[in-house]
C-alpha cells in the first residue's frame, strides 16, 4: 500500500502542532513478527513541543496494522543522544519521512548522519556518565558478594565503553556496535569475551574487567566530560548543583551528573567551594564547582 495513502496524513494539520511523520515499514526478511511486535507498519509523528508527549496508538487500516508513536521534537533530539529507544532511532535513521514542515526531520536526519562535534560531545558525555554509573554499581555488588548483579552490571558497563569507542571514532553507535568494535578495538573485543566465554569463574571474570574498567574510566574523563567543563568554564562564578542539573545541555545527564562532579573533584579536574549560604536554610553551607582557566 502507498504510504501516502494513508489516513494519518491528516496529522498535518496546524491544529496539532506536529512538524513531520516518518514511515517504518518491515519489508519481508526483516519483519520479526511476534519476536518483536505484529505490526507492518511503525510511523513516527513528530510534534513542536518541548513538553513530554510519548503517546502511542495502534490502528488498523484495510489488512494493514501500523503502530502510530507520538514524540515531540524535545524527544526525539534526546533519543538521538541518549539511543534510549531503539523503535523511534530505527525509524528516525530507516524510515521513509511522509511529510515534513521547514525540513524540520531532515536536518534532523543530516546532523544524525555528519555527526558534528555537538553531538558527538553531548553523546560522549552520556555514554561516560552511563559508563561511570555501571561500573561503580558492578563495583559495588562484587564488594557485597552479588556476583551475578555485579556481572549485569559490569557487562554493561562494557557496552558503554563500546558505543565510547565507536563514538571517538567519528561513528555513531546506532546498532550493532560489538560488530564494529571487534575489528576497530581488539583489545576491548578481547576483554568482551574474556567475560562472557572464559573458563575463570564468574567472580574472576568480573573482577579482571572491573580492572580494567577502573583504569579506564580514569583515563577518558577528562575527554568524555569535555561538555561539562566547557559549561563549568563558561563564567567565573563557581555552579551550584541545581544550576548544572538544570543546565539546557546537560539535561540528558542530568541523573548522573552528581556522580561524575564528584570523581572529577576526586581527580582535581573541577574544583569546589563551599562558602555559599544553603538555599535550604539551615548553618550548611553549599557546595559549588568551578575549574581553573
Amino acid at each position: 500500500m502507498e504510504l501516502k495513502n494513508l489516513a494519518f496524513l491528516s496529522e498535518q494539520s496546524e491544529e496539532t502542532g506536529a512538524v513531520g511523520a516518518i514511515a517504518y515499514s518491515h519489508p519481508g526478511e526483516r519483519f520479526h513478527g511476534s519476536l518483536i511486535q505484529d505490526f507492518e507498519l511503525l510511523v513516527l509523528v513528530v510534534h513542536n513541543t518541548d513538553q513530554l508527549i510519548s503517546k502511542v496508538g495502534h490502528y488498523k487500516y484495510g489488512d494493514l496494522r501500523y503502530q502510530m508513536i507520538y514524540v515531540s521534537r524535545h524527544e526525539l533530539q534526546s533519543s538521538v543522544i541518549t539511543g534510549d529507544n531503539n523503535n523511534i532511532m530505527q525509524c528516525l535513521i530507516e524510515g521513509e519521512i511522509i511529510w515534513e514542515a521547514d525540513n524540520a526531520l531532515s536536518e534532523l536526519r543530516e546532523d544524525l548522519a555528519a555527526f558534528g562535534t555537538e553531538l558527538r560531545e553531548q553523546k560522549l558525555l552520556h555514554e561516560f556518565a552511563s559508563f561511570l554509573k555501571m561500573y561503580v554499581e558492578a563495583k559495588r555488588y562484587i564488594q557485597e558478594g552479588h556476583v551475578v548483579d555485579a556481572y549485569y552490571n559490569v557487562l554493561e558497563a562494557l557496552g558503554n565503553w563500546a558505543r565510547i569507542v565507536l563514538i571517538e571514532k567519528g561513528i555513531y553507535p546506532d546498532h550493532a556496535v560489538w560488530t564494529h568494535v571487534q575489528s576497530l578495538d581488539r583489545a576491548l573485543w578481547k576483554l568482551y569475551q574474556e567475560l562472557t566465554v572464559s573458563s575463570e569463574t564468574l567472580e574472576q571474570r568480573v573482577e579482571l574487567v572491573l580492572l580494567a574498567c577502573e583504569f579506564s574510566v580514569m583515563s577518558k574523563m577528562s575527554d568524555c566530560s569535555g561538555l561539562l567543563l566547557r559549561v563549568l568554564g563558561s563564567r567565573r562564578e563557581p555552579w551550584s548543583m541545581d544550576e548544572l542539573v538544570h543546565h539546557p545541555q546537560l539535561r540528558f545527564v542530568r541523573e548522573d551528573l552528581p556522580l561524575i562532579l564528584r570523581k572529577l573533584v576526586f581527580r582535581s579536574i573541577v574544583k569546589e567551594s563551599a562558602g555559599w549560604p544553603s538555599f535550604i536554610g539551615g548553618d550548611g553551607r553549599e557546595i559549588r564547582y568551578w575549574i581553573e582557566a
